[in-house]
């Protein structure tokens, strides 16, 4: 990787890039869920329809989600370290519009922008923390990296809930403009760039990959509120399973795919994203509605029901960097498995206990409990995928599971809304209540269902060799289209350097490259 800091000690570079990596994912994450508790604000203040208020949470999970694949292509193609500092401006600057705006029609076309700058933050900020350290360390780093990720995401509601009660529902959106402005030029100045194959972009497999997200998206987002029977939802359903069996059609003749389907014959590749699916469905969905239960049942207010989240939240911040660490030494398969089936214990303990009259006390315990489990698997799913590919597919394992994260999340929510509306309401805490029970225990199940794909995990720890037919070596079309200079950092002894499987010996071309660059 070749880095702008050139004074800098490798140990010092590595340091920067967790640091500035972690404060862009701190961003993103909050955007996710913080706007959740400032509807009700933003909806009086700007006089916003029910349906619109649903949009300025969907038009930014519709382009999010959409363009994450994308946006990974295009920064193995031009650079990841210049698509994560494009993100980052123009996420940076629709944040200040999103505050300006002065109506829920600029407001939702601010956000739609805002996502897609969010999609080109955070698979680049997975692929280049990745690119930055050893494998042997690589785990510890991804552990703090969750931690403020997940941190994020989950405390959106209580950073929201205090902001929209101690300043106004603007200031959501105005924090990211100095963190933006202070992180852009330090980014610029003390991240490597670092990329892909270096080969042409695959337009038809991007094309196929953006009409798959939008149409499974659309119909996740608008099942709900048009009917999972209506022809828009069946019909953008119908079509997102349509262009995703074209895109892994299309990927497996490329040439030089934009995702290579030789990946997925990994199992540590295809379980972590197989959990990481399931595990950002059921916390997604249970912090969408758990909020609202601690609003609506027990009347708090929006800064109130944040701050009940912590007993959950602020274990992501404790557990999470030591589960990075364990990870390197017991491997991620009992982080994941056990983390996971440690969440769904404590959403089941909340489902079982959720009535009428219950105090809050009684709710620390399982919240504590689902705490942990997440904070296992969290980082154990992400350091399991992008260490079962090679330096250069790093940018794709990442955007591949960053995809799966938005998807599962967005699933997560669609799933737990239908589950609501069949069993409960909002016209009372009663009978939100009445929805809830069931609502917690459909999360306990992703959750399970997250830790049974764990269980398919290989054992041992991240370097363990992996049989032969799991994991081969790259397709001799894609090797024969890489540039040797777009991998200075491939071993000269003949394999790649940098993964946590070992896959055989690199190109000829790539050996010899490697060589000279190290003369």
């Amino acid at each position: 990787m070749r880095t702008s800091g050139r004074n800098l000690s490798p140990a010092s570079r590595q340091r920067w890039v967790l640091a500035l990596t972690s404060v862009a994912s701190l961003m993103v994450g909050l955007d996710i869920l913080v706007v959740t508790t400032a509807l009700t604000t933003i909806r009086l203040r700007l006089g916003a329809s029910i349906s619109e208020l649903e949009w300025i949470v969907n038009a930014y999970t519709l382009s999010f989600a959409v363009l994450l694949m994308t946006a990974s292509a295009l920064g193995d193609r031009f650079g990841r370290r210049r698509l994560f500092l494009i993100g980052l401006s123009l996420f940076t600057v629709m944040s200040a519009a999103c505050a300006l705006a002065p109506s829920i029609g600029w407001l939702i076309v601010a956000r739609v922008v805002q996502g897609a700058g969010s999609a080109m933050i955070m698979p680049h900020a997975l692929a280049l923390l990745s690119a930055a350290y050893p494998p042997e360390r690589r785990a510890k780093a991804l552990g703090i990296f969750s931690g403020v990720t997940g941190l994020a995401i989950l405390g959106g509601p209580m950073i929201g809930g205090a902001v929209v009660q101690g300043l106004a529902w603007p200031w959501i959106f105005w924090l990211n403009v100095p963190i933006g402005l202070i992180v852009i030029p330090l980014a610029a100045r003390r991240l490597g760039e670092s990329r892909g194959s270096g080969a042409r972009l695959d337009y038809g497999g991007v094309l196929l990959v953006t009409g798959a997200a939008l149409g499974l998206v659309w119909g996740l987002v608008r099942g709900n509120t048009a009917g999972w029977g209506s022809p828009e939802v069946a019909g953008a359903l119908a079509a997102g399973v349509v262009f995703t069996a074209a895109f892994v059609a299309w990927e497996l003749k490329a040439r030089v795919p934009m995702l290579p389907m030789r990946l997925f014959r990994s199992r540590a590749f295809a379980a972590g994203n197989a959990a990481g699916f399931a595990m950002f469905g059921s916390i997604f969905g249970t912090a969408f509605f758990l909020t609202q239960y601690f609003q609506t049942t027990w009347h708090y207010g929006p800064l109130g029901a944040g701050l009940r989240l912590a007993p959950w939240t602020v274990t992501l911040s404790l557990v999470a960097p030591v589960a990075g660490a364990w990870a390197g030494k017991i491997g991620e398969r009992p982080l994941i498995a056990g983390g996971l089936a440690l969440q769904a214990a404590g959403f089941a303990w909340i489902a079982l206990i959720a009535r009428a009259g219950l105090s809050y006390p009684a709710m620390i315990a399982p919240l504590v409990v689902a705490g942990c489990g997440v904070s296992m698997a969290m980082p154990a799913a992400q350091s399991c995928v992008v260490g079962a590919v090679p330096p250069a597919d790093i940018g794709k394992a990442s955007g591949t599971f960053n995809t799966l994260r938005q998807l599962g999340g967005t699933f997560g929510i669609a799933i737990l809304a239908a589950v609501f509306t069949a069993a409960g309401s909002y016209a009372s805490g009663r009978a939100f209540g009445a929805g809830f029970v069931p609502v917690a225990f459909v999360a306990a199940g992703l959750s399970l269902a997250g830790a049974l794909a764990g269980l398919c995990l290989p054992g041992g720890t991240t370097p363990l060799k992996p049989p032969a037919a799991s994991l081969r070596p790259a397709d001799p079309r894609e090797l024969a289209a890489v540039p040797p200079a777009a991998h200075p950092g491939l071993a000269a002894r003949g394999r790649w350097a940098g993964t946590a499987r070992d896959l055989g010996p690199a190109p000829a071309h790539v050996r010899s490259a490697a060589v000279k660059g190290e003369r």
